[in-house]
């Protein structure tokens, strides 16, 4: 996944997601959600087979590189509990 940040401030961060759709914005957004120092994570997609998704992440505290990256990282544990666990199937 290439990120390609767009706008850069205090609170708030928009980034593009190459090459990406909803599958990976969705499970993103989510995981932001249920951080509570996240004020808003949103996506957009202007043409679902020539554009690709600008998301916008809104902090209440902290910076939001910083919960990015948090988020990217329980994203990872967690398909690595799901991999382990249809392994065991």
């Amino acid at each position: 996944m290439e990120i390609a940040i767009l706008k850069e401030d205090k609170d708030t961060l928009e980034f593009e997601l190459k090459g990406e759709g909803h599958t990976i914005c969705n499970l993103l957004r989510k995981q932001l959600w249920e951080d509570n120092d996240v004020a808003a994570a949103s996506y957009t997609i202007k043409h679902p087979q020539t554009a690709s998704p600008v998301f916008t992440l809104k902090t209440k505290t902290g910076k939001p590189r910083k919960h990015l990256q948090e988020a990217l990282t329980n994203l990872k544990r967690t398909t690595k509990e799901l991999r382990n666990q249809l392994q065991k199937l």
